[in-house]
């Protein structure tokens, strides 16, 4: 069986607690399998290409929801990225959930990140043991020491930085995309720290920014490897000081909203981040405001 999907609106999370839960979905002929190899999931026709629980070798296996006909849908993480898939053909996440809706890309986000920490975090981080599942495979359990783990999550902050006028957007080119992409300004929340004291700090170390007027927009999973965006924007004190710290981001550059419009479009010399991402959304929300008349 190969069908595209139908996606769970409902994760059903008090069932997780069922002990044999997978074992009967994985029985039921009803039952709807997404399966995940690092970040690839396999496609077909512009969505998932769910499979049978049987079309499935070895794999890590965890509960993923309902389907609106009421049918199991079950993650299977496969261990080898190697593995032809099971339905339809391997692709990206980031690439394939170009042409998702948003309920299938919050499924593509949830099975990835799943399925990565159960492939990649079998082991107890306290005392070395192999862990069990628990939670139909949203928690282990070390039966050495009893100890319980669940899917690691990094909270990382993503910032569009503004002129005083609102005029103009100031986005970097990080180093690992040499200068082809323009996107905002992103990194991790460092221990002890809040979202808004990591965002005073990333943006004067890789942009040499101080900003004010700092508000929160929106948020969004990211399963590379496992975080949480929580996106932002921001006001430059002083546009005239952004520069590149030339390790993490090598330009730093000002654009005007015409010049975003052409970027969205595919027509400007670099490129501006896809529709998935919270980038592009806090990118086009500034550049689809009326524009304020300059002070």
């Amino acid at each position: 069986m190969t069908a595209s999907a139908a996606v769970p609106i409902d994760i059903s999370a008090d069932e997780r607690s069922d002990d044999g839960l997978i074992d009967r979905l994985r029985a039921d002929e009803r039952t709807l399998v997404i399966a995940v190899a690092g970040d690839r999931i396999p496609v077909a026709g512009g969505s998932f290409a769910l499979t049978a629980p049987d079309r499935i070798g070895d794999a890590e296996w965890a509960f993923l929801g309902r389907s609106p006909s009421g049918a199991g849908v079950l993650l299977a993480a496969l261990a080898d990225h190697e593995a032809e898939a099971p339905a339809g053909t391997w692709a990206a996440l980031r690439d394939a959930a170009a042409g998702m809706t948003a309920d299938e890309v919050q499924l593509g986000m949830s099975a990835v990140a799943l399925g990565r920490w159960l492939v990649g975090a079998p082991f107890c981080p306290a005392c070395g043991t192999q862990t069990e599942q628990r939670m139909s495979g949203w928690a282990r359990w070390c039966p050495a020491c009893g100890s319980e783990h669940f899917p690691r999550t990094d909270p990382a902050v993503i910032v569009a930085i503004t002129s005083a006028d609102r005029q103009r957007l100031l986005l970097g080119a990080n180093a690992m995309w040499q200068g082809t992409m323009f996107s905002c300004f992103a990194g991790f929340v460092e221990a002890g720290e809040s979202a808004e004291s990591a965002i005073h700090r990333e943006l004067f170390e890789e942009a040499g920014v101080r900003v004010r007027d700092v508000r929160y927009v929106a948020s969004q999973a990211w399963p590379y490897p496992r975080s949480l965006m929580l996106g932002f924007e921001a006001t430059a004190v002083d546009e005239h000081a952004a520069r590149p710290d030339g390790e993490e981001i090598i330009e730093t550059r000002w654009f005007t909203r015409e010049e975003i419009r052409r970027g969205l479009a595919g027509e400007l010399d670099v490129r501006i981040p896809g529709g998935i991402s919270v980038a592009h959304q806090l990118i086009r929300s500034w550049c689809d405001e009326a524009e304020a008349p300059a002070s």
